[in-house]
């Protein structure tokens, strides 16, 4: 395969583009503090990212998202941990390393209750939590104890949940309430699908997308776009708002005056 002039061999476009976004974070920086350069560094930041397909997400819909959070067997320790840790991950869109990561207490469900986490590039967020999730996490950490420190949804044994772990549990119980609902059968379930399900929520509730941005934490409003592309629900609505009203198909007929008017012009 011959070698392109960047240097990259079998990549594909995201690739391409990811290390387009690394070089130009090295060149803003190199632009505050190497500014005789400043011509050199506005041709590199204007080189364009590789245009490529974009795939729809997916994302669970209200009723789909009820029957996996029901799917635990709530008569067990861990089915009512699973409970707790898809109903917070289906309410606040956080990524799985942020899920598993969290301690016993970075949960506050006092006055405006919220849970606190520990983003990409080790960035601080705050999510609210609904009335209903504050419910089912006051009855886990009632349950679960442990000191400050200590994991929130924890092993059997005490310690941190692993991702393989969290994607083990949630693909089972994707299964079991895909025999309640069967169209998740057709859909992959992935704590990155309950992230999109999240910023879905939030979108159908009329929430701004720089809003949602800071939701998920990320960087730049752009990503969060991807929802509204992926939202047939808002695209009929957008549809509709076009159509006029009363409309009747069929060719226009201008009326007689008009023609004899642009006849006489």
């Amino acid at each position: 395969m011959p070698r392109s002039h960047s240097g990259n061999i079998g990549c594909g476009a995201r690739t391409r583009n990811s290390r387009l976004t690394a070089i130009r974070s090295l060149f803003r920086y190199a632009a505050r503090r190497h500014p005789e350069h400043a011509g050199a560094i506005e041709r590199v930041l204007a080189i364009p990212p590789k245009r490529h397909e974009r795939t729809l997400i997916t994302f669970l819909t209200e009723p789909e998202v009820d029957a996996l959070i029901n799917a635990p067997d709530c008569s067990t320790w861990t089915g009512r941990r699973d409970r707790a840790m898809l109903m917070l991950a289906a309410q606040t869109g956080l990524r799985a390393s942020e899920l598993i990561g969290l301690d016993v207490g970075d949960v506050q469900l006092g006055a405006g209750p919220h849970v606190t986490c520990i983003g990409k590039g080790r960035k601080q967020r705050i999510t609210p939590l609904t009335k209903a999730t504050t419910t089912v996490l006051r009855a886990w950490l009632a349950e679960r104890g442990g000191e400050p420190n200590d994991p929130l949804f924890p092993t059997g044994k005490g310690r941190q949940l692993s991702r393989d772990a969290l994607e083990q549990r949630l693909a089972k119980h994707a299964a079991a309430a895909a025999e309640r609902y069967p169209s998740l059968r057709t859909k992959r379930v992935t704590p990155h699908v309950l992230r999109h399900t999240a910023a879905m929520r939030l979108l159908h509730a009329g929430i701004d997308t720089t809003v949602i941005a800071l939701w998920l934490g990320h960087e730049q409003v752009e990503t969060t776009q991807i929802y509204l592309h992926a939202d047939l629900a808002l695209k009929e609505q957008a549809l509709a708002r076009t159509k006029p009203p009363d409309g009747k198909p069929g060719r226009y007929r201008a009326p007689d005056p008009l023609l004899a008017f642009l006849e006489a012009l």
